[in-house]
């Protein structure tokens, strides 16, 4: 039997995921269906590190692991300003959400639509995580970008 995995997502979507499972339950985000979506879903990797992809069950979702360790879903609404941290990835934006560690929830920032991406993190890292989904991710054009300190107050 696998373990169970509660993540709770920035979208207010709750993932439950068990292991031994085929495929992987997953809540398509509002804008699924926006073209870009598909354009980012056909360049996502068949493997992260060690974690091969598995089959979801909603349009621009994808998991990897067994259990599933790392999830994406493409189509979020844009993030605005926020008061997570916001730092930069081989020239992505990210929002990171840490209220359910050891599982992080990495948001886009400045990319219509935008992506998350849920990692467990006892189970891959985050950087390589982000690190192999970035060509994929990327190809959204940025239109925002996150500001430093010195941005906000000189």
């Amino acid at each position: 039997m696998g373990v169970k995995i509660v993540l709770h997502s920035l979208a207010a979507t709750t993932l439950v995921l068990t292991g031994c499972a085929s495929t992987v339950p997953l809540n398509a985000a509002v804008l699924a269906n926006d073209p870009t979506c598909a354009e980012v879903m056909v360049r996502l990797p068949d493997t992260i590190g060690e974690l091969e992809r598995r089959s979801t069950n909603a349009q621009s979702t994808a998991a990897w692991g067994d259990p599933a360790a790392v999830l994406l879903r493409c189509g979020l609404e844009p993030t605005g300003p926020s008061e997570l941290p916001c730092f930069t990835v081989n020239g992505i934006d990210w929002l990171r959400d840490d209220a359910q560690a050891p599982a992080f929830v990495f948001t886009t920032y400045g990319r219509t639509p935008s992506v998350e991406i849920v990692i467990d993190s006892e189970a891959t890292s985050g950087t390589e995580a982000l690190d192999a989904l970035g060509n994929a991710v990327g190809m959204i054009p940025a239109t925002a970008e996150c500001l430093s300190a010195e941005d906000v107050f000189g």
